[in-house]
């Protein structure tokens, strides 16, 4: 029987198996940010066990709340800093160089095919977009990752998801995974891996494929997953050119890591969007969606396009050119955090940066805040968003607020109506 991308990534980094079914992983990336890992510095030090496993495997960033916004947000800062120096961690990224975690490190070359990655942030599973294992973790794993470069894991099982058909106009791969999400639920892919196939995900840039498994987490997935393939090589070539003679020797490398035609799933999900429409999230779940036909015309106060899921230079792009010689409607607000310096300092140079500032629209520095509500963009009690954002918890952008998760182009059209809009009638 042949394996999943997962099984070839748990037996490869098998270090024990203490109990029946527990697997004990090394670790090759341990991701750090300044709002979870501060909590397993202060316990490591407690305990006497102010250690790191390795430096050179640690990546940390400052983009939860940057810059700080207050003494408590500053004082997790400085802990983060002060221990990126005290143990020469040359990876750390402070303000004016970091950007949203789960962009900036791939963007770096960080993560590659086959990898085990664990971070103390519940969107790592995006990282599996290059064939790896992420998984986010809790702080006791966290510190057990720092100090020893291990981590626990009940071997999951592995949901196929073949994705198939022709992305209609208007549909991009955040309507994919809000559709998927709404099909199977929230709790649908709980502990266990989503691996996505499918000529609809090979066509898919890196870009889209990190949207994709971005919110595996919301459908209760351990990860997301997409297959290596010449696209993975393609955006990694600049950071692996000296390690390979060629293109086709690092695919032929990194292809070990597909899964196997045989592969035993615990069950394979067929998804065909030919005929998908935008999707939109309402409520205070990620399962629960509507098409735009559904609704369209539902009033926002706010539009926020960035984050972890749709925040990197194609995502500008797509917004961009909807909102291209329109202003924002008067009765709304728009708000775009470019995901990593490079984004920005890209999108300034293609000029997209003035198209969202002659539409109306705030530019920040790269940051979370806003998307879990704790700086730069939280919504008063009352308040409705339009964003791009992952999650559309009760109170996620600000006590009282409503948000609806959507693409960015979905966004930019709403932003243009002041309303949730159809992007098709802009392309």
């Amino acid at each position: 029987m042949g394996k999943t991308t997962a099984e070839k990534i748990f037996d490869a980094h098998l270090v024990n198996e203490p109990f029946p079914g527990t697997k004990v992983l090394r670790l090759d990336a341990v991701l750090c940010h300044e709002i979870t890992t501060p909590i397993a510095i202060d316990d490591l030090i407690r305990r006497g066990k102010d250690r790191v496993f390795d430096p050179t495997k640690i990546k940390a960033v400052i983009d939860h709340v940057t810059p700080s916004k207050d003494t408590k947000t500053a004082t997790q800062a400085k802990i983060l800093r002060d221990w990126a120096r005290r143990h020469d961690i040359k990876d750390f990224f402070d303000v004016g160089a970091n950007g949203v975690c789960h962009a900036l490190f791939p963007e770096r070359g960080f993560i590659r095919p086959g990898y085990t990655v664990i971070m103390g942030d519940s969107h790592t599973c995006t990282h599996g977009a290059f064939g790896a294992f992420a998984a986010g973790i809790g702080t006791t794993d966290l510190e057990v990752g720092i100090l020893k470069g291990v981590c626990a894991f009940r071997q999951p099982k592995t949901i196929k998801f073949n994705v198939t058909g022709t992305l209609p106009k208007g549909v991009y791969a955040k309507d994919v995974i809000l559709h998927i999400i709404g099909k199977i639920g929230v709790n649908g892919a709980t502990d266990k891996v989503m691996e996505f196939h499918g000529s609809v995900v090979e066509a898919m840039t890196m870009e889209s494929r990190m949207t994709l498994c971005n919110m595996a987490i919301e459908a209760g997935g351990t990860s997301g997953i997409c297959q290596p393939d010449m696209t993975t090589v393609d955006y990694l070539w600049p950071f692996i050119s000296g390690e390979f003679a060629s293109k086709g020797a690092a695919l032929a490398e990194y292809s070990k890591w597909r899964a196997d035609a045989d592969a035993d799933y615990d069950q394979t999900i067929e998804i065909d969007v030919a005929n998908l429409q935008p999707t939109i999230t309402f409520g205070y779940k990620p399962d629960q969606v509507k098409t735009i036909s559904e609704i369209a015309g539902t009033p926002i106060d706010q539009i926020y396009i960035g984050s972890c899921t749709n925040g990197r230079l194609e995502d500008l792009r797509i917004a961009a050119q909807i909102l291209k010689g329109h202003k924002l409607a008067p009765n709304v607000r728009g708000i775009l955090s470019p995901a990593t310096p490079a984004v920005f300092k890209a999108a300034t140079k293609e000029g997209l940066i003035d198209i969202f500032m002659d539409a109306g629209f705030c530019v920040t520095n790269p940051t979370c805040g806003a998307c879990l509500g704790m700086s730069n963009g939280v919504l008063a009690d009352g308040e409705v968003c339009a964003s791009t954002t992952n999650r559309n918890f009760m109170g996620r952008m600000g006590k009282g607020g409503m948000v609806h998760l959507m693409s960015p182009a979905t966004a930019a059209a709403s932003a243009i109506e002041g309303k949730i809009a159809d992007p098709r009638n802009y392309l």
